[in-house]
């Protein structure tokens, strides 16, 4: 019997679960081993990511028709269902009967009465994390930070399927990331150093301006990733160094980046399991990684040339933590922040998800004073 695509996603399930594998990674090697067609497989795409993202509220449908606990694979199952159900829309005869045919042979009667149960049910929701599928700690600090109303607008907006934007070069690339490597500004002939390069991005934009760019990271298969990337695009040095104590001469630099290591709440849409791997103390904990960061990356800047740090997340402790940290930097002034959808943090901006459909960022532009 040929293979569906409920089962792919019920087997791509399983494996984010017990092995705690990534979607990202999982979903292709499974389909790679199937013969079903594109629409199939965008199906099953869909399945995984959006059962993954939603798996707090999908496990609140069916809970309250359980009465006992279930192994994973039944619990998948169930997930599965309840997503179709409730997020796809879909009709019952088709989202229950197909998705009880892929589940466990003993459990199939259990599986069926409690999606029957969840499709003829209403809901209400016990709180905004449930519905919305993201830890309490999470929509908790996001409302701290970015008061409630935002908060919840960037977390509604990255339960959304994100866009794609491919540039000139072929690499796709999320317009936020773009912007902040157009943020550095850099110029032809500029040397210009991206510390934290991996996958290259931004790098390679840079390249693209005719400024002289070094892609440095602290991985050795991330900075592969980096060189691969550059492959017919540019020519792009890559070091494999850690950037605290990177082998660069001091004020060696015109601009520098740090698109440092962070709780990545800022693109939560494109990494559907993400939201369940962080955890609460990720963003103080980082946030002393990107203080060494930013305090190594200080001392490789020339006199008069640019510091341009950024995070892919939204909390204050990897932000204006970070701005304050820095204004004790000697010898450095502010730059004015970009304008447009960023909204001013600080001496920085910040880019909310639901401000122009894009990656939620923090940037932050900093300059040398010239040596007298």
């Amino acid at each position: 019997m040929s293979i569906s695509a409920r089962q792919v996603a019920l087997d791509a399930l399983d494996r984010i679960e017990r092995d705690g594998a990534y979607a990202n990674l999982v979903l292709p090697e499974l389909l790679e081993r199937t013969g079903l067609a594109a629409r199939d497989r965008h199906f099953a795409t869909e399945l995984v990511y959006g059962t993954t993202r939603m798996r707090r509220a999908c496990d609140f449908l069916v809970d309250r028709f359980l009465t006992r606990d279930l192994d994973l694979r039944v619990r998948n199952a169930l997930r599965l269902g309840a997503y179709q159900l409730h997020f796809l829309q879909m009709a019952p005869h088709a989202a229950v009967g197909e998705t009880v045919e892929v589940a466990p042979k003993a459990a199939r009667s259990l599986v069926n009465a409690v999606l029957r149960r969840v499709s003829a049910g209403t809901v209400e929701w016990p709180d905004d994390a449930t519905r919305l599928s993201y830890p309490d700690w999470m929509v908790g600090r996001l409302a701290v930070d970015l008061g409630e109303v935002d908060a919840l607008r960037s977390l509604e907006v990255m339960n959304t399927a994100p866009s794609v934007t491919e540039r000139a070069d072929g690499y796709v690339q999320d317009l936020a990331s773009q912007w902040v490597a157009e943020a550095v500004g850099a110029a032809p002939g500029e040397r210009v150093v991206d510390l934290c390069a991996a996958p290259g991005g931004k790098a390679l934009l840079l390249a693209a301006s005719g400024a002289r760019v070094v892609a440095s990271d602290i991985r050795p298969g991330r900075a592969r990733l980096v060189a691969a990337n550059a492959l017919g695009r540019a020519e792009l040095p890559v070091v494999v160094a850690d950037a605290v104590c990177a082998p660069f001469r001091p004020a060696s630099f015109d601009a520098v980046l740090v698109d440092a290591p962070c709780s990545g709440l800022g693109v939560l849409r494109r990494r559907p399991d993400a939201r369940w791997r962080v955890d609460a103390d990720a963003p103080e904990r980082l946030g002393g990684v990107q203080r060494a960061l930013v305090d190594a990356a200080c001392a490789l800047v020339r006199p008069g040339g640019r510091l341009v740090y950024s995070v892919c997340t939204l909390t204050d402790a990897e932000g204006l933590a970070i701005d304050r940290h820095l204004a004790d930097a000697a010898g450095f002034e502010a730059e004015p922040p970009p304008d447009g959808p960023w909204r001013p943090r600080g001496r920085g901006a910040l880019l909310l998800p639901q401000d122009a459909d894009t990656d939620g960022m923090y940037l932050l532009r900093l300059r040398r004073t010239p040596d007298l």
